[in-house]
């Protein structure tokens, strides 16, 4: 075979692992029992060679978890041990700083055997709803309130289930049938994986691995050391300040560009909190490594070889590096904020590239319903655990506005209204964009969300917040102006904190309005068709046409009176 005819055949296989990584992503979401996974998305799946190195991820996924995940193999070769790897295993973790960075996050991984020899792995990791402890929040005080842990160990040992970890895991969760299945259907999704690995290998005629591996590997981490090699050798710094949980939190980074590498350094980021917002440094590194992949090549299959030229390093016990045993069951509303951060530090070095700052950390909140306690509740109330995900706006870009209520950087999807009532009595009274809360710019940011949430009759309900963009809202890139902070409240008007565990009363219904995006450059620039087309879709009030974008009023009651006609402006 020629080399013109090799280095075809090996593109073809490169696509179909990335095909199979989907259908085994895919069928996570059809097996599993979490509305996180199943609505929302938030999962990863990849396959590996037998040293742990990722060859392919899922399309369907975060950057939390699958880039996360891309270290975590490793670490279970190593726990494991390559002496006690069999056919018919399969592993499990939850591990945060060898799997994905909390102990809500299961990660299965599962060896791939073919005619008796390894050949691979296949992972997957899921968000699931509840795992013990204090539940879903950033209360604790160290990991050890956070849920049950499982450290790297075998879920099945040559195809017999571990009964004593099921009862151990049944016993010390508040969803132990959701749980289980979810454990299930991530060690189901890996042997979808397995089986198309197989029938590839098969029709191919592929004895192992090898040959496909170094190709992969070769040919992404040149491809990624070129784009690095073409851009500027500079350095600069970028920072952000966030809400934190009691006060406010500091990152920082030093972003450096080499000839074959890009380092971040987070020297000067605030140290650990003493809440559950702290990341380890594998979260920390996942983000960091995405916001680089997405700005300076993004169109290059994600995989080992073409993350080892970004390097990220941290001081140990900062916010971003948290060492054992800190609590970090929210670590993701500091780690979706290391993109913007990182952004605030290229857009120095790479000017008309990188967004405006939007929303970061997703909109979640997890409510823990039970029947009333202040009088005689009905028979039909009932306990349950139910956790949503929703998303505020995306910064603008370059050339173009924001996305609406769109989650970047984790790519995680909003969850429907009917998804999140079926779970449980929590009523969702209203959900809809937010008007005005894009930054104005020459390209507006993305629109935050209103929700307004309560119970079923007779249920009372503790609220726990996750959000951030309180105190500080998204910031303007260029010459764009903020966009709109989180609020939030109890329809009476009791004021409510954006973190912790809240009682919310019988009959009450929490006020929630999520963040905007930033805009990009400066307003007045914005081309007059696209402030008329705003105002027709009510994205924004003929005051901010005004005063923001300099409208004049006959403009404005054109559109106006174009929309009472029904026309499209």
């Amino acid at each position: 075979m020629t080399n013109r005819s090799t280095t075809v055949l090996n593109q073809v296989m490169w696509n179909r692992l990335i095909s199979v990584v989907e259908e085994q992503a895919q069928a996570l979401v059809r097996t599993a029992f979490s509305t996180s996974v199943r609505e929302a998305g938030d999962l990863s799946a990849g396959v590996y060679d037998t040293e742990g190195q990722m060859l392919a991820q899922a399309v369907t996924g975060t950057p939390g978890h699958v880039n996360a995940m891309a270290d975590a193999v490793g670490h279970f070769i190593r726990r494991i041990g390559r002496d006690n790897i069999f056919e018919g295993d399969v592993y499990i973790t939850n591990d945060p700083w060898e799997g994905t960075g909390h102990l809500h996050d299961i990660t299965v991984v599962t060896p791939s055997f073919y005619k008796g020899s390894l050949v691979g792995f296949f992972a997957c990791t899921a968000h699931i709803v509840d795992i013990g402890g204090r539940g879903f929040g950033a209360d604790a005080a160290s990991v050890y309130e956070e849920g049950l842990y499982i450290p790297i160990m075998k879920f099945a040992n040559k195809g017999e289930v571990d009964k004593t970890l099921i009862k151990i895991v049944r016993g010390n969760v508040r969803e132990p049938d959701q749980l289980v299945g979810d454990i299930y259907a991530l060690a189901t999704c890996n042997e979808i994986g397995h089986r198309r690995l197989v029938e590839m290998m098969t029709e191919f005629d592929l004895a192992d691995l090898n040959g496909i591996v170094a190709f992969i590997l070769e040919n992404s981490h040149r491809a990624t050391i070129e784009r690095i090699a073409a851009l500027p050798r500079e350095s600069a710094t970028g920072e952000m300040t966030i809400d934190g949980y009691s006060k406010p939190i500091d990152l920082k980074v030093k972003l450096e560009i080499f000839a074959d590498k890009i380092t971040c350094d987070f020297t000067g980021t605030s140290g650990l909190d003493k809440k559950g917002i702290n990341v380890p440094l594998v979260y920390t590194k996942a983000y960091a490594c995405y916001a680089l992949k997405c700005a300076i090549a993004p169109e290059i299959p994600n995989n080992a070889a073409s993350l080892a030229p970004f390097e990220v390093t941290a001081p140990e016990n900062s916010i971003v590096n948290a060492l054992h045993p800190a609590p970090v069951a929210l670590r993701h509303v500091i780690g979706h904020m290391i993109p913007d951060t990182v952004y605030d530090a290229l857009d120095k070095i790479l000017p008309d590239t990188v967004p405006a700052e939007g929303a970061g950390t997703l909109c979640n909140f997890q409510v823990s319903l039970r029947p009333r306690t202040d009088e005689m509740a009905p028979d039909t109330a009932v306990r349950a655990e139910v956790l949503t995900f929703n998303s505020g706006g995306s910064g603008a870009r370059p050339t173009s506005d924001g996305l609406n209520a769109t989650a970047f950087p984790s790519g995680v999807m909003t969850m429907p209204v009917e998804a999140t009532e079926h779970t449980g009595p929590v009523i969702i009274w209203r959900k809809e964009l937010r008007p005005g809360s894009g930054g104005a710019g020459k390209y507006r940011g993305g629109l935050g969300q209103y929700m307004e949430v309560g119970a079923a009759e007779g249920h009372e309900f503790d609220f726990q917040a996750m959000f951030d963009r309180v105190d500080h809202p998204a910031r303007g890139r260029q010459g764009g102006e903020n966009g709109s902070p989180t609020t939030i409240a109890q329809d009476d008007g009791t004021p409510m904190k954006g973190k912790g565990k809240q009682f919310v009363p019988h009959g009450r219904r929490v006020m929630l309005a999520f963040p905007g995006g930033a805009g990009y450059g400066n307003a007045k620039e914005r081309a007059p068709a696209l402030v008329r087309r705003d105002i027709a879709r009510g994205y924004i009030s003929p005051e901010a046409a005004r005063n923001d974008y300099g409208l004049s009023d006959d403009e404005i009651n054109s559109v106006l009176d174009a929309v009472k006609r029904g026309e499209v402006v």
